[in-house]
Parts: C-alpha cells; sequence; structure tokens
C-alpha cells in the first residue's frame, strides 16, 4: 500500500534524516519527496510503498507522530486512497 505523510513545522535541522531514519527502520520505502520552505515554515510531502513494512500502519503513525512532536512538527500518515478521497473535489 502507498501512503503519503506529510509533514509540517518550523524548519530545522535533521527533519529530512529523521523521518527518512523511521521510514528505513520499518523498512518503508520512500518513492517520491516534496518539500518547500516559506518563510521559516518547512512543509514536505512524501509518498512511501509500505508493502514490505515490519510495522502495521496504525504503529509507523504513531511512531512519526510522537517523533515529530519532539521537533516540533507536525506529520501525519495517510493511506494513498483516504488521501486522495479527501483531497478530491
Amino acid at each position: 500500500m502507498k501512503v503519503v505523510i506529510t509533514i509540517i513545522g518550523y524548519d530545522r535541522v535533521g527533519i529530512v534524516a529523521m523521518v527518512s531514519q523511521v521510514c528505513a527502520q520499518s523498512n518503508v520505502n520512500i518513492l517520491d519527496i516534496n518539500q518547500n520552505i516559506m518563510n521559516g515554515f518547512f512543509n514536505m510531502v512524501m509518498i512511501a510503498d509500505t508493502d514490505k513494512a515490519t510495522l502495521p500502519l496504525h504503529e509507523l503513525q504513531e511512531k512519526l507522530q510522537t517523533k515529530g512532536e519532539e521537533l516540533g512538527l507536525q506529520i501525519k500518515v495517510q493511506s494513498e486512497d483516504i488521501f486522495k478521497a479527501m483531497h478530491t473535489i
């Protein structure tokens, strides 16, 4: 299953490394990354493949949310289908 990972917060060193490390430790393959920084705000969207993940989606969500809170970030992980449904008019 593909997931969409969104990260929002104040820019700081280590954000991409932290998210990438959690994905790598969980055997989640990052397929695409789009990021930008505007007026000190960091915004990143990742598309990742969880077909070979070593933990269920809800645990990945919790792990990234907890790590994000440690850095003052908001991190959400949604299945691609739910993300598309939420953003379709």
